[in-house]
């Protein structure tokens, strides 16, 4: 039910006032939530400086996609993306225990800086012409999929349901919000949104590092974050 939580949060900072402030503060809890316990998930080596980096590369990624003055608004991530990778190699270098799995390490902490950087797509949708009410559309799609993914079903049909559920929802909520979201638009945006949460809920359900708390919040958040930029395609392709 956190990622629920989270994807209201999501909703309501598209409408809510002064906007750019809430944008940035709800994408910037999401970096938060995932980098806190995105090392425990995969079980990296040296979790602190796993942790800095994806944090610093969210946060980075977030802010520059709000203060880029004009389109396309995300043409920094890859900047930001290729920073963040960098300053991974370095706090390897800084390691002092071996750097015992060295590979892992590095691939876990590239892994976390993309799904962090992910959550800056709800801030790149709220600015374009349909805003908030595309960002709306996906995030109430979005906490009813997480919602239909909790219920006691496992594998394949946690994922139908959940895909279904979600096109319903969004269809339902574009039809509200017309004209800025059209109802087909509402469903792909919906349909998308349950296939990733639904698809991360089927990849992540079974490790067992998601016992701990850290882990299981950081799970919970992935979700919310990674649909960002999904959403920001949807809204390109289809609806505008």
């Amino acid at each position: 039910m956190t990622t629920a939580v989270l994807a209201a949060a999501v909703a309501a900072g598209a409408y809510v006032e002064p906007r750019p402030l809430v944008l940035i503060g709800v994408a910037a809890l999401l970096v938060i939530l995932v980098s806190l316990g995105w090392p425990h998930i995969l079980r990296l080596p040296a979790p602190g400086g796993s942790r800095l980096v994806v944090l610093i590369g969210g946060l980075g990624a977030a802010a520059t996609t709000w203060y880029t003055p004009s389109e396309p608004v995300l043409r920094f991530l890859p900047a930001i993306i290729a920073i963040s990778i960098v300053l991974a190699f370095v706090a390897e270098m800084m390691r002092r225990d071996g750097r015992r799995q060295l590979t892992e390490s590095i691939t876990g902490t590239t892994a976390g800086i993309v799904v962090a950087v992910c959550a800056s797509g709800w801030v790149a949708a709220a600015r374009t012409d349909a805003g908030p009410n595309l960002v709306a559309t996906a995030a109430v799609a979005l906490a009813v999929a997480a919602a239909s993914a909790a219920l006691p079903l496992k594998g394949w049909r946690a994922l139908a349901v959940a895909v279904g559920a979600a096109i319903v929802t969004g269809a339902g909520v574009a039809t509200v919000l017309a004209p800025a979201v059209d109802t087909v638009s509402g469903a792909w945006t919906g349909g998308v949104t349950g296939i990733v949460v639904g698809g991360l809920h089927l990849l992540l359900e079974r490790l067992p590092a998601l016992r701990g708390k850290l882990a299981g919040i950081s799970a919970a958040t992935v979700p919310v974050a990674v649909t960002g930029m999904f959403v920001f395609v949807v809204g390109r392709l289809v609806i505008l």
